[in-house]
C-alpha cells in the first residue's frame, strides 16, 4: 500500500461528491418528498432506500446521511493502511466519538428519550453503534461517565475530573469544553513530528482551535461573561492566537472591538460582517464565516503533495461539507425557508 494508491482512491471518491449543479437541483426541490426522490438519483440511493424502511420525511434524510457518512469513512479506514494515513483518519473520526458523547450527556441532562438520542448519533468513530446504544441506556450523566471509565475509554478521564464542577454549576459546557480540550490536545500530540504530513495536519488542527476560540470569545463578550471565567473555556494550541492574544480579546467590551483586533491576523475577513449583525450581536453570521473559511482551507488540501496525507484531508472536509449542505437544505425545506436565501446558507467548494 502506498500514497499513490490512496491518492487515486481519494480522487475517485471525490469525483462522486455532488457538484454545484447537483446541489442547486436539491435546493430547487419544492418539499421533502421531492428532495428524497432527487437524492435517490445520486450516490445516496442505497442510503435513502435503507432509511425509507425506517423513517419518513426529514428523519429519513437525516438517517441516510448518518449511515452514508459512517460507511464512507469505514471504507477509507479499510483500505488506507499507511501508518500516517490511519493516524489522521483516526484523529478525524475521534471527533465523532466526542460529538456522540456530548449528544448523549446532553440528552441525559435534559431527560429526552433514548430513541431521540440514538437518532442524533453518528457512529463513525471508534465507539460503534452497540457501544453508543449501551451508553444511551444509562440513566443519567454520571452513569454514562462511569461506564466510559469502566470500559477504559480515554474520554472518561476529562469528564470525571470536571464532573464535580458540573455538579456545582449545572453548566454542561464545563464537561463539553473539557472533552474538546482533551480531543485537541491528544490530536496535537499525535502529530508533533517535523514531517510534511504531520505539519499539514497539525496546522489544520491548530486552525480549528483558533476558530473555536474565536467563537467562544465572541459569545463570552456578547453574554458579558467575566474574562477570568471565560478564559477557562479556551483551548491551547491555536495556529495564530496564543494565550496573550486570547486574553486581550476577552478584555474587549464589544464584538466590533474584537473583530477590529483581528485585523492583523488571517481572520481579518470577519471585518466584512454586515453592520446589522454587529449591531444586534448576531453571532451566528460570524460563526458561519469562520466555518466557511475552515472548510475551504481543509478542502484546499487537495492541492497539496499527491504523495502525502493531503488528499485524505481534502476529501474528509469536502465530504463533511456535502453532508452539512444536504442537512441544511432538508431542514430549510421543513421550515419554509425562502428559496432565494437558501444558497447563502451553503458552503460551495
Amino acid at each position: 500500500m502506498d500514497w499513490g494508491y490512496i491518492n487515486a482512491r481519494m480522487r475517485g471518491m471525490r469525483s462522486r461528491l455532488l457538484d454545484h449543479r447537483e446541489l442547486d437541483d436539491l435546493i430547487l426541490q419544492p418539499d421533502i418528498p421531492s428532495l428524497i426522490t432527487r437524492l435517490e438519483k445520486t450516490p445516496y440511493l442505497d442510503d435513502i432506500t435503507e432509511a425509507k424502511g425506517r423513517y419518513s420525511g426529514v428523519l429519513c434524510i437525516e438517517y441516510a446521511l448518518r449511515i452514508n457518512f459512517t460507511r464512507t469513512f469505514r471504507k477509507i479506514l479499510a483500505f488506507a493502511h499507511e501508518e500516517e494515513a490511519e493516524r489522521y483518519i483516526r484523529i478525524f473520526l475521534h471527533r465523532w466519538d466526542v460529538q456522540n458523547i456530548k449528544t448523549i450527556i446532553r440528552g441525559k441532562n435534559i431527560h429526552i428519550t433514548n430513541e431521540e438520542i440514538l437518532d442524533c448519533l453518528v457512529p463513525a468513530g471508534e465507539l460503534d453503534e452497540a457501544t453508543l446504544t449501551e451508553l444511551v441506556r444509562q440513566p443519567d450523566v454520571r452513569a454514562v461517565i462511569d461506564l466510559l471509565a469502566t470500559w477504559g475509554i480515554s474520554y472518561a478521564k476529562p469528564l470525571t475530573e470536571k464532573y464535580p464542577d458540573f455538579l456545582k454549576t449545572e453548566n454542561l459546557a464545563t464537561l463539553e469544553c473539557e472533552l474538546d480540550k482533551y480531543y485537541y490536545q491528544d490530536a496535537l500530540v499525535s502529530v508533533k513530528k517535523p514531517s510534511y504530513n504531520d505539519t499539514i495536519i497539525r496546522d489544520l488542527i491548530s486552525l480549528e482551535i483558533d476558530v473555536i476560540n474565536i467563537k467562544t470569545i465572541l459569545r463570552m463578550i456578547r453574554d458579558r461573561i467575566d474574562p477570568e471565567e471565560a478564559e477557562t473555556f479556551l483551548i491551547e494550541g491555536g495556529k495564530e492566537l496564543g494565550p496573550e492574544d486570547l486574553s486581550g480579546l476577552l478584555s474587549l467590551k464589544t464584538i466590533r472591538d474584537a473583530l477590529s483586533a483581528l485585523e492583523s491576523t488571517q481572520y481579518r475577513f470577519l471585518n466584512t460582517i454586515p453592520e446589522s449583525a454587529l449591531r444586534t450581536e448576531k453571532i451566528s453570521v460570524i460563526e458561519k464565516q469562520l466555518e466557511k473559511s475552515l472548510i475551504q482551507k481543509g478542502v484546499s488540501s487537495f492541492l497539496g503533495d499527491p504523495l502525502s496525507v493531503a488528499s485524505l484531508i481534502g476529501y474528509f472536509w469536502a465530504k463533511y461539507n456535502e453532508i452539512t449542505n444536504i442537512r441544511i437544505i432538508s431542514r430549510c425545506k421543513t421550515a419554509d425557508f425562502p428559496l432565494e436565501n437558501l444558497k447563502e446558507e451553503l458552503v460551495y467548494v
